[in-house]
């Protein structure tokens, strides 16, 4: 039974993925969710946990925040790493500008689990349409949910309800190739 392996900035990420892997993947795959204390400590254990990974049948997969870096060079530095680490064929993903982009490209899955009528509305205006250019999408998502999106939990909820197609945000719709692009 192979395994895919995914390597995350943060415990948000791994709420999320943990609730929406299960739904696009094949079930006879073994997945782990390996989330870091940010982007630091992430580029810092990832070459380690890379090389030590001893399980020769597993994919692994990198999911970062962009924040406020370039993504060119952020997606580049964290290939020279797997490249370093040996495993060159790892799938790096980066989440434009934070995974709460993500979240914003699916107003309608917002409002079911926030329970906000007529949110999905929303998504025609400027700013949603593309939700991967906005400076603060958690601050952005805060302020739709009144404040009730708190990280890991939303990301939870989210993960159960984000639709696999048509989503807004470029970035997720790039994670999504790749993780259907893997070799299983």
């Amino acid at each position: 039974m192979s395994s895919i392996v995914f390597f995350l900035e943060e415990e948000s990420a791994k709420a999320f993925l943990e609730k929406f892997i299960p739904r696009i993947l094949p079930e006879n795959h073994e997945y782990y969710y390996i989330a870091f204390e940010g982007k630091q400590d992430m580029e810092k254990q990832l070459p380690r946990k890379l090389r030590n990974w001893l399980k020769s049948d597993t994919l692994f997969v990198i999911l970062r925040d962009q924040d406020r870096g370039n993504c060119y060079d952020i997606k580049q530095n964290l290939k020279e790493i797997c490249k370093k680490a040996g495993k060159p064929s790892s799938l790096v993903r980066i989440a434009c500008r934070e995974l709460e982009s993500w979240y914003l490209g699916d107003l309608a899955a917002v409002g079911r689990v926030y329970g906000i009528n007529n949110i999905a509305r929303q998504q025609n205006k400027k700013k949603f349409r593309k939700p991967d250019i906005l400076q603060n999408p958690d601050i952005e998502l805060k302020k739709l949910t009144n404040k009730r999106y708190q990280k890991v939990s939303g990301s939870r909820l989210l993960g159960s309800e984000l639709a696999i197609s048509g989503n807004k945000s470029y970035s997720f719709n790039i994670f999504l190739i790749g993780i259907e692009r893997l070799q299983l």
